[in-house]
């Protein structure tokens, strides 16, 4: 049975351990560009266009449609004409022409032989597809960022817990050392009390970051479309803090930001031309055959012998339509189109603007995160050093215990703000790679 439960235990740890993923910022990235729905439902609008692309590409091909009816007559109009031309002037003939059922079945083709309308949707459709395109790109780059994002800020929760794990079993020795002191007259109950309100405030704090940590990651996991019940794992290796390469202003014309609104604008420019099309006249041929039965019973399967007769007849024309007057319509609509072209015009040069202030920023911001880092490190090696000595003193009978936690929570406070700095720089180097332009290189690393 012992054997038989330390095999069960084994399993379980195999299984558990299996189920943990190592997951590095390239991998979470990668998932979520392939679970995500942001990014799936972008990658179907691409599908998409190409179906309005066949649809207005459909409009120059020929249009070709069945058609037919039964009709029941069961009074037949009855038309007065002059006499005159039956023979009989000065008299009046009301006769009824026509059958009680008639049945028409036939065929009709339209073809588009000149329509402006037609070939500027065509170019349209494509520069649709082409702007999806580009959509589905600053998707992509707005997932990226995202993940990124909250990668990160695991990896500083998930600091801050290993911190408080350590500093709980430093305070906890040092309450043990207090304890048998006072268990032998060497030191006075307060001490202890303050050690053990100490110890309860650092559990305390472990549980309120275990609680953080579980939040961020469940975050990250929806950020990336990870089942919530995935254990992961983020290698400390990520989060080496590398030289920033610094260059010159970034053409923002290759900007994602940039490019939809360029491609909007040309889908603007297309969509005036398309009113424009209006004053086009239109010409197109159209051709019918169709064939007809009447009499005086329902014409399905029945002959002259029945009374009821089948004759074929087809027509073939061309159809010019030239627009005179619409009481301006079309112009109103040409003028809006204007604005619209006028509108997203300054929209580009808001955006320049913008993404030169989000480089200037993102710069500054990552010169001054790597001169905060660089000081915290040392704060950190420091206020490391100074609670060495003073345990070591306090040992030794030649330091206070509030000297000794003052130590001790200087050295957390330090260690914590180093870890804040970290995650300060990874944020504005997320910024800087962004307002260069190349996110997509945190798939190459």
């Amino acid at each position: 049975m012992k054997q038989l439960l330390l095999i069960t235990i084994l399993s379980f740890v195999t299984i558990t351990n299996a189920q943990e993923k190592t997951l590095t910022l390239k991998d979470a990235i990668k998932y979520a560009l392939e679970n995500k729905a942001e990014a799936k439902k972008a990658q179907l609008k691409i599908e998409n266009s190409e179906y309005q692309i066949q649809e207005v590409r459909s409009r120059a091909l020929p249009q070709i449609t069945a058609n037919g009816n039964l009709t029941y007559n069961p009074i037949i109009q009855t038309t007065v004409i002059d006499g005159a031309g039956f023979g009989q002037p000065g008299t009046t003939i009301q006769a009824a022409f026509g059958q009680k059922w008639t049945s028409t079945a036939g065929v009709s083709l339209t073809q588009a032989l000149f329509d402006q309308s037609v070939f500027t949707g065509l170019k349209a459709a494509r520069t649709t597809r082409e702007f999806y395109q580009i959509n589905n790109q600053l998707t992509e780059e707005q997932v990226i960022e995202r993940v990124a994002n909250n990668y990160y800020q695991v990896y500083v929760l998930r600091q801050k817990l290993a911190l408080a794990e350590s500093n709980l079993k430093t305070t906890t020795k040092v309450r043990d050392i207090v304890k048998g002191q006072f268990d032998n007259g060497l030191a006075k109950k307060i001490d202890l009390d303050r050690m053990t309100v100490n110890l309860s405030n650092i559990n305390t704090q472990k549980q309120q970051i275990i609680n953080s940590v579980q939040l961020q990651e469940n975050a990250l996991k929806f950020y990336i479309g990870m089942p919530m019940d995935a254990e992961i794992n983020i290698p400390q290796s990520e989060f080496e803090v590398t030289p920033a390469a610094f260059s010159d202003v970034p053409n923002v014309a290759n900007r994602s930001e940039y490019l939809i609104l360029k491609k909007q604008e040309e889908l603007l420019e297309l969509q005036k031309k398309s009113v424009i099309a209006g004053y086009y006249p239109t010409l197109s041929l159209s051709a019918s055959y169709n064939y007809i039965g009447q009499g005086p019973e329902m014409p399905w399967l029945k002959k002259p012998s029945d009374g009821v007769y089948w004759t074929d007849f087809s027509a073939i024309g061309l159809n010019l339509r030239v627009p005179i007057f619409s009481g301006f319509g079309t112009r109103a609509k040409v003028r809006q189109a204007d604005v619209e072209l006028r509108t997203i015009q300054e929209d580009i040069k808001d955006t320049q603007l913008s993404l030169d202030l989000d480089y200037k920023n993102a710069k500054t911001q990552i010169e001054n995160s790597i001169i905060t880092l660089q000081n915290q490190k040392e704060n950190m090696r420091l206020a490391d050093e100074i609670l060495k000595n003073i345990n070591n003193n306090y040992l030794q009978g030649l330091a206070s215990l509030t000297d000794l936690l003052d130590a001790e929570n200087a050295s957390t406070e330090a260690q914590n703000n180093y870890t804040a700095a970290i995650l300060d720089y990874k944020l504005a180097e997320i910024k800087l790679i962004k307002s260069k332009g190349e996110l997509r290189t945190l798939l190459n690393n």
